[in-house]
């Protein structure tokens, strides 16, 4: 019998499964340039990791003045962002790993994203994670995105599981929230590197400063194991 048995997982997708926040920011740096907006950086693109499409366009509409709608910004950026990341979007080494580790203990997973459905499907088809994760929620179907506990709470009641019996991985300071609001534990890897002390990490079960870097397939699992013992 697996030591995660009645564990189930759900993962963010982008910045945590997927290296995809190049592409988000290509996209919203083409966008925003059409819009008379010429000089979006990284560094301004940081601002808005962690949060939706639909909530970083309307940030946008109204911190730069813009004259297109929500929905017209909102389109744009998932057309340029999907056209992006169907071509190439990676998947993290370690976390493809620890995903496989799990389907073969049978520990039932989710994804849920801010991201739109057809990105989220695009790119689980084109990493071939969705050959293990099916269970997929989009910020679109909840009413409110990240840091309330909506998209987690419903990935758990699609898993049939109770959110106490569910461990959220996430990269992102309002996600890493919406976990700990969800009454989850969270195995946090914090994308942006200076954030990390920021007071939404300090709720994770297992906080890993150095993102990606310090994630292995095999320390998450056993941490895992152990905290799910610790609860029993």
């Amino acid at each position: 019998m697996s030591g995660l048995s009645g564990t189930s997982v759900i993962f963010d997708l982008d910045g945590t499964l997927v290296d995809s926040e190049p592409h988000y920011f290509e996209a919203g740096r083409q966008v925003l340039a059409e819009h008379g907006v010429p000089d979006f950086t990284w560094a301004d693109h940081e601002r808005y990791v962690g949060i939706s499409t639909l909530e970083t366009v309307t940030l946008w509409k109204r911190e730069y003045g813009l004259r297109a709608s929500v929905d017209e910004l909102l389109a744009a950026k998932n057309r340029r962002y999907l056209e992006l990341a169907r071509t190439a979007t990676r998947a993290y080494p370690e976390m493809r790993e620890f995903v496989e580790l799990l389907a073969t203990e049978k520990v039932p997973m989710a994804v849920a994203s801010g991201s739109s459905q057809p990105a989220i499907t695009a790119i689980l088809a084109g990493t071939g994670l969705d050959a293990h994760l099916r269970t997929v929620v989009s910020a679109d179907e909840v009413e409110r995105g990240k840091p309330a506990p909506d998209i987690f709470l419903e990935a758990a009641r699609r898993l049939g599981a109770a959110p106490g019996d569910c461990v959220v991985l996430e990269d992102a300071a309002p996600g890493v929230a919406a976990a700990h609001a969800a009454g989850m534990r969270c195995i946090a890897i914090p994308y942006v590197a200076a954030q990390a002390d920021a007071p939404e990490f300090a709720t994770a079960g297992l906080l890993l400063r150095g993102g990606q870097g310090e994630f292995t397939a095999r320390g998450a699992y056993d941490w895992l194991v152990r905290s799910v013992a610790a609860s029993s």
